[in-house]
């Protein structure tokens, strides 16, 4: 008969021998993971006092992300600069004649003037007839075929001038365009007006030595008030032109003062055009004045609408965005 005292220790002895074959029957893994990553077991836990359930071991995968404070940001191409903002008003181009051509063109025509004048009559006594007659046309007819000349080529050079200040010139024919044209169309003009006045020394009728046509005002014969005018037109052309080669020294405010003396430059020719003109009456040439007038007037004044219109209060400019 059995005592339960006497099955205890057998008991006892039976379940100590169990866990002693399952424990040397586990395998224990190997350490994969640093020394500072490892994870107390259950039974140390438990063993400290504080029940904290076991952390899983970490999942490795095929491409591990780096901690966010250790990655690398991708590289970025810089974002490219806007260029500078073309000069609206071009007054920084350089001047489109050259100085030596300028001077050039200059002595071409007061030269030119002089052989008309002088030298043709001597070398070719055929011409003296109709040079030198009684009633000589060939002087005036070179005259006033260079003064329109100069006068079509100074009305071109306030077209192209408007149209930039005016920005229409990006629609025809581009701002660098006709910058250089209204250079070249105000210098030859200049050109032509001298030609204009030097050649009447040859006229007869007109009996005008060189100081009156050097000196405003200066001649007494026919239409004198607006023969005064053209030659202050002449010389005001002059300052307009020739300013183009100085304005790094005079400065832009005083560039653009001389500039607006265009409008009366062109003003004088006009009228010296229409009143001292023998062929005013022509109604080629007195269109030709209408159409000429027109133009700058639409335009000077489309010059002003423009800009009130952006100098006006509480209009403000959209902001451009950066590229």
């Amino acid at each position: 008969m059995t005592t339960p005292e006497s099955t205890a220790p057998a008991t006892a002895a039976q379940t100590n021998q169990t866990v002693a074959t399952d424990t040397s029957e586990t395998p224990v893994p190997a350490a994969s993971t640093p020394p500072g990553d490892q994870t107390p077991t259950p039974a140390a836990a438990q063993g400290a006092g504080s029940p904290v359930a076991a952390r899983p071991a970490p999942v490795e995968t095929a491409n591990p992300v780096p901690p966010r404070a250790t990655r690398t940001p991708a590289a970025t191409t810089p974002a490219p600069r806007r260029a500078p903002a073309p000069d609206p008003d071009f007054t920084d181009l350089p001047p489109a004649m050259a100085p030596q051509a300028l001077i050039g063109l200059l002595l071409g025509a007061i030269l030119g003037a002089f052989a008309a004048v002088v030298v043709l009559p001597t070398w070719l006594p055929g011409l003296s007839a109709s040079l030198l007659g009684a009633e000589p046309k060939a002087y005036w007819y070179l005259a006033r075929s260079s003064a329109m000349v100069a006068y079509a080529l100074l009305w071109l050079s306030m077209v192209f001038g408007l149209l930039m200040t005016n920005r229409l010139a990006r629609l025809w024919p581009g701002g660098p365009v006709a910058f250089d044209l209204h250079q070249h169309t105000s210098l030859l003009g200049l050109a032509f007006a001298i030609f204009h006045g030097l050649i009447l020394l040859g006229d007869t009728y007109i009996e005008a030595s060189l100081w009156q046509l050097l000196v405003p005002f200066a001649y007494q014969g026919f239409a004198p008030f607006w023969v005064g005018l053209g030659q202050l037109a002449l010389y005001g052309l002059a300052l307009v032109g020739l300013s183009f080669y100085v304005k790094d020294r005079i400065g832009r405010t005083m560039w653009r003062m001389i500039h607006f003396l265009s409008f009366l430059v062109f003003i004088f020719t006009l009228v010296h055009g229409i009143w001292s003109g023998s062929d005013s009456s022509n109604g080629i040439i007195n269109g030709f004045y209408w159409l000429s007038g027109g133009t700058i007037l639409f335009l000077t004044v489309y010059r002003v609408l423009v800009s009130r219109q952006a100098k006006r209060p509480g209009k403000s400019k959209q902001a451009t965005p950066v590229l």
